[in-house]
């Protein structure tokens, strides 16, 4: 791993830092906002999208037992009834009598308003499905709920993907999507939100080696956020206990990170046993039993789930990358990606604007574009734009000066972590940025 200086992240530094390089805003920022709602600008949505897109390779492209599915947000009330989430989707809410705010009883200590010290009430059921209506009419015939979950869609698609792929078991089907949950107390930035995106998997597997694979997803899982450069000493693995797990779960593990708030979950591995297939088969009447030919029989499943955050995921690369070196005038903030979740690869700085070196410093830019996350830069001084590059996380900066123009036509390479500094040759240059590239990873590994 790369050398960190600081130990532990401030989140208010985080926070001003993702707003004031692009990472993310606050959603409707100029009507005074919307609470716990947030959008991510030009750097924040290349960061969550090499996220999901390295999730994605890892879950599905180079697998050979995953598929994947995109399903819609919006299904029919009757998947809702079937899962359970319309009876038992809710958390204990109770209300401060003097102040008014609402928390979940589960999270606070004590029997007083964590704001005020008042009297609380009586604690009640509260479901987080949104609710809305489909069609002209808003009564009972047209109620639809936003997903709090894509998994359902890949059960209820059971039985069209595995005909489909032609899939035996063990297989899995993965998506990545929006979710929605009406979270009584959505806080610390991006992790608890009530809109929020899902990388999730089902993984369908014999009766029996389900807890095989349980062990597996978790391992699999907790080594990806690690080969991806969260360091180990701020990842746990909590398994939860009998009384925190849910109706459809047989086990159930967190993949934990330490942000600067505590530790916090990432992802949830869980063991759902055939629950999920059962249910809807027979709330369908549709038959989602697999028929198994080297046993000559059909069963219901089990699945094993591993569940990430993809919002969740994002802030705790961001939040493990970052760093502070030096003081005073000398201080330099710089977040350490691994370049593969980096969100800008290559920076492409001409030395100043003089009109000698514009045309060639965009001459390269372009020549980089398609091959590389790349950004061109030429405003402020050279160790301004560098500063502002390490603070974005870019592995590499290509600096163009009078001596590329004037003399070697070389350009200088410049390592965000080291600060090491090397010529080469414009006929050089992708081979030599595909080096400096793997060196970095190779840190990581």
């Amino acid at each position: 791993m790369p050398n960190y200086s600081l130990e532990n992240t401030n989140l208010e530094s985080l926070v001003s830092l993702a707003k004031r390089r692009g990472f993310i805003f606050q959603s409707s920022e100029i009507y005074g906002g919307l609470s716990s709602t947030w959008d991510y600008g030009p750097i924040g949505v290349e960061l969550k999208r090499n996220v999901k897109e390295q999730w994605w390779k890892s879950f599905v492209t180079n697998r050979q037992d995953i598929v994947g599915i995109d399903a819609s947000i919006l299904m029919h009330p009757s998947v809702w009834e079937a899962s359970g989430h319309l009876s038992s989707f809710s958390d204990p809410l109770v209300e401060c009598k003097i102040c008014k705010k609402r928390f979940r009883e589960d999270l606070i200590d004590g029997n007083n308003c964590p704001e005020c010290d008042g009297d609380l009430g009586e604690s009640r059921q509260f479901n987080l499905m949104f609710k809305t209506f489909m069609g002209p009419l808003e009564n009972d015939s047209a109620v639809v709920y936003l997903r709090p979950e894509t998994a359902q869609a890949m059960f209820v698609n059971f039985d069209n993907v595995q005909t489909t792929s032609r899939k035996k078991i063990p297989f899995g089907i993965a998506q990545i999507g929006k979710s929605f949950r009406n979270e009584i107390t959505p806080g610390n930035f991006t992790y608890r939100t009530r809109e929020f995106e899902q990388m999730e998997m089902e993984f369908f597997c014999k009766p029996g080696e389900d807890e095989e694979w349980h062990k597996y997803w978790i391992e699999y899982s907790y080594n990806w956020f690690h080969s991806y450069g969260i360091r180990k000493e701020k990842l746990r693995i909590r398994e939860h206990s009998m009384e925190e797990l849910p109706h459809y779960s047989k086990g159930s593990s967190d993949i934990e990170f330490k942000f600067p708030w505590g530790w916090g979950e990432l992802e949830t591995i869980s063991n759902r046993t055939d629950y999920d297939l059962k249910a809807h088969s027979n709330k369908s009447g549709k038959d989602l039993t697999y028929f198994d030919q080297s046993l000559n029989e059909r069963y219901f499943p089990f699945v094993v789930e591993p569940a990430m955050g993809a919002d969740r995921s994002s802030l705790a690369f961001l939040s493990d990358s970052y760093d502070e070196e030096g003081e005073g005038k000398d201080k330099r903030t710089v977040l350490r990606f691994h370049p593969d979740i980096a969100p800008v690869t290559v920076a492409v700085l001409p030395l100043s604007r003089n009109e000698k070196l514009i045309p060639m410093a965009k001459k390269i830019y372009e020549s980089l574009l398609g091959k590389y996350n790349v950004e061109y830069d030429d405003s402020q001084s050279i160790g301004r734009r560098y500063r502002r590059q390490d603070e974005i996380g870019t592995p590499l900066c290509v600096t163009i000066d009078f001596e590329t123009i004037e003399k070697d036509n070389s350009v200088t390479i410049r390592n965000r972590d080291s600060m090491e500094q090397k010529r080469i040759n414009i006929n050089q240059l992708i081979q030599g940025i595909d080096d400096h590239i793997k060196s970095i990873i190779n840190t990581f590994i």
